[in-house]
């Protein structure tokens, strides 16, 4: 039990590829960006859905990555190997975790998108992936823009939308 939990512990200092694709010198973890996916969900999440079972998603979407690293489109991985690889990860992962086949089952429901809360949780990972865009934009980092317009494609949930249209607005007013 103690060498997964060291091993998933290296997710606090695993990089964000997106980010140091952009050049962002020591940017988010992926650790950070979980919890800011946390975190969001904490502000936002809307009373019709479960709070328990969104925040296990934001916890465990990106536990293969400690695996896998972080992979993007540019590291030429395509989406089904990709996920052919997550899927091998999560499966090696929960082997050797206690319950480790419900953990297995919540990160497969999250991947395939099974009902209210993925979506949601899909849809902040997007929103904080922005916010984080934002943040480098305003320290002076430019290329942040093609971050924020992809992410604005996926946030459409009522609750996300007006704050990422602000987002939107934040970076064309503040370039």
């Amino acid at each position: 039990m103690i060498d997964v939990l060291v091993e998933t512990y290296a997710l606090k200092d695993l990089p964000r590829s997106g980010w140091e694709n952009a050049g962002i010198v020591s940017g988010e973890t992926v650790a950070a960006h979980t919890w800011g996916v946390s975190w969001l969900l904490m502000l936002l999440l809307p009373s019709d859905l479960n709070r328990e079972r969104a925040l296990q998603y934001a916890i465990l979407h990106d536990l293969p990555e400690v695996r896998t690293g972080d992979l993007t489109p540019s590291d030429g991985v395509s989406p089904s190997d990709k996920r052919a690889r997550e899927e091998a990860a999560m499966e090696g992962l929960c082997r050797i975790l206690p319950d480790g086949q419900r953990i297995a089952q919540l990160w497969r429901d999250f991947e395939l998108c099974t009902d209210e809360e993925a979506d949601f949780v899909h849809q902040l990972d997007k929103l904080d992936m922005a916010l984080q865009a934002v943040t480098y934009a305003e320290r002076g980092h430019g290329g942040m823009r093609e971050f924020l317009e992809s992410a604005a494609v996926d946030v459409n949930h009522p609750t996300l939308r007006p704050l990422m249209i602000q987002l939107l607005r934040r970076v064309v007013t503040n370039p």
